[in-house]
């Protein structure tokens, strides 16, 4: 990466930090404002997650009790779930990482997640888009904000079950895939 790269990179993830910080925290629709004490209601801020394409793991802390995020945890985040075709990393949206991770605290579950798609680049999803008819042409995916993904040990009816009581995000469930669908934009599900 050059150093013109490297310096709008921090740029963007400095700028989507502070816009995401407030996005995250009114997930809920109880949270409002980045706030101490309500940044509390949230759980911890660790996944642990895997790379189904690359067996890579990471077990990370990536928003403190305080609900400050980590720059560096979030940079590992998004290395892991970059895009597996092509290998570009994008921002991963921290409001799709609290989803997931609401949604894992709701089963009771604390094991590794396994993800199969979380960022894609714009010539992998116009591949995906040309095999595959479910593969939206503007997918969340592209914008860092959605991410597709699996628990061993919980079945994805039990996955989309929670998720969907939740209220939060689209929720997709692709019965024949085996794994449910997870993004940031308005409550909705298929």
């Amino acid at each position: 990466m050059s150093t013109t790269d490297q310096s709008k990179w921090a740029w963007t993830r400095r700028a989507f930090c502070q816009v995401s910080v407030v996005g995250a925290l009114s997930l809920s629709g109880r949270l409002v404002s980045p706030q101490p004490a309500q940044a509390r209601e949230l759980p911890e801020g660790r996944l642990m997650l895997v790379n189904v394409w690359t067996n890579e793991r990471l077990d990370v802390t990536y928003r403190d009790e305080d609900g400050n995020y980590d720059l560096a945890a979030l940079d590992d985040v998004n290395y892991l779930l970059r895009c597996h075709y092509t290998g570009e990393v994008g921002a991963i949206d921290v409001r799709v990482l609290e989803h997931v991770n609401l949604v894992q605290q709701k089963l009771g579950s604390q094991g590794e997640i396994h993800v199969i798609s979380g960022f894609r680049s714009p010539e992998y999803n116009a591949m995906l888009v040309r095999t595959d008819r479910r593969v939206a042409r503007n997918s969340l995916h592209m914008q860092g904000q959605a991410i597709d993904l699996l628990i061993p040990g919980i079945p994805t009816t039990k996955l989309r079950q929670a998720a969907l009581e939740l209220g939060y995000g689209g929720v997709g469930f692709y019965k024949r895939s085996s794994y449910v669908h997870l993004d940031s934009g308005p409550f909705r599900h298929w």
